[in-house]
Order: C-alpha cells, then sequence, then structure tokens
C-alpha cells in the first residue's frame, strides 16, 4: 500500500523497487533548523514592509521591491528545503529533491563504507546533525545530508538495516 506523501513533498513511493521487496525504513525531512534563513528572509521582507509607509516616496518603491524579492526568495528556500528527502530502505539509500526538476541520487546499502555523523554546538542544542558518507564510488549527491533530526537514532537505524542485509560481519559477544 502507497503511503501518501506530505503536501508538497517529492513522490517516494514511485521510487521504490517494490516488485523487488524493497521497503521504507526511514524517511527524513529537514530539520527545522534548516528553515531559519528563510524565516529571517521573511521576517526581513515584514520589516521592510512596515517600513514602506514612512520612507521617502521616491525610495518607497525600492523598498517595496525589495521586500517581495526578499519575501520570493524565502519562499523559495522553504520550498528547496520541503523538497529535499533523505529516504532509508531495506536496500539501499536515496536522496531525492528539487523544485522544478527532480534529482535524485541512489546508493546500494553495500556500498557503504563509513558514515560520520557531524553533530556541531548548536546541532546538539537543538537535535540536528549532518551525515557524511564515504563510498566505494563516492556519489556526490550524497556525500552530504544536512540537518537531519535526530541523527544518531537515524545512523542507528542504517547500521541496523545494513547489519540484516548481512552485509557487515556478525556481530561479536
Amino acid at each position: 500500500m502507497r503511503q501518501p506523501r506530505p503536501l508538497g513533498g517529492p513522490d517516494i513511493g514511485r521510487h521504490l523497487l517494490r516488485d523487488e521487496g524493497e521497503v521504507i525504513v526511514d524517511e527524513v525531512q529537514h530539520h527545522w533548523a534548516a528553515y531559519t534563513r528563510p524565516m529571517l528572509e521573511v521576517l526581513l521582507a515584514v520589516a521592510l514592509l512596515a517600513w514602506v509607509p514612512v520612507v521617502h516616496i521616491d525610495l518607497s518603491g525600492v523598498v517595496l521591491v525589495a521586500a517581495l524579492l526578499l519575501a520570493a526568495h524565502a519562499g523559495w528556500g522553504a520550498v528547496r528545503e520541503h523538497r529535499d528527502r533523505f529516504v532509508i530502505t531495506n536496500m539501499r539509500v536515496f536522496r531525492i529533491h528539487g523544485v522544478l526538476s527532480t534529482h535524485l541520487a541512489t546508493m546500494p546499502l553495500h556500498r557503504i563504507l563509513d558514515i560520520t555523523v557531524v553533530r556541531p554546538l548548536h546541532g546538539r542544542i537543538f537535535g540536528f546533525g549532518h551525515f557524511r558518507f564515504d563510498s566505494a564510488g563516492q556519489d556526490r549527491a550524497l556525500r552530504e545530508v544536512r540537518y537531519v533530526g535526530r541523527p544518531v537514532q537515524r545512523d542507528l537505524a542504517i547500521q541496523r538495516v545494513v547489519q540484516r542485509a548481512g552485509l557487515r560481519g556478525p556481530r561479536l559477544g
């Protein structure tokens, strides 16, 4: 059965190899911290709009256009972040992103050599981190996945899938 996709999000289900038994283990949307820049841009656009009535009439048009352009840029950034997904399945990891055109990068689990979880100070405070993948063949599009919520748990989920697939040695002890 197909899962409903989030409003405006990419259609992950159409990229699954269902006839091969591929199922989603986790679908990662960006942490809310990825939206900070667009939110700050919207606040600045609102401040500029509030300034339009008090600025000199000759400059009000420029301020208005700047506010609208800034708001449009913020909207584009928010949609771009919303449409960026990192998906972990029982066979592979893949990233799908893009607003007008869609980009899909796939890496089979057996090609993952190492996963580094980077948790900067503000990421540790707010609960996000970044993944860095080292793989055989170095797929650039999957080299780094930023603003992953609950990064430690998601790293463990990938490790479990790799272990269950028999791609690593047996557990000792």
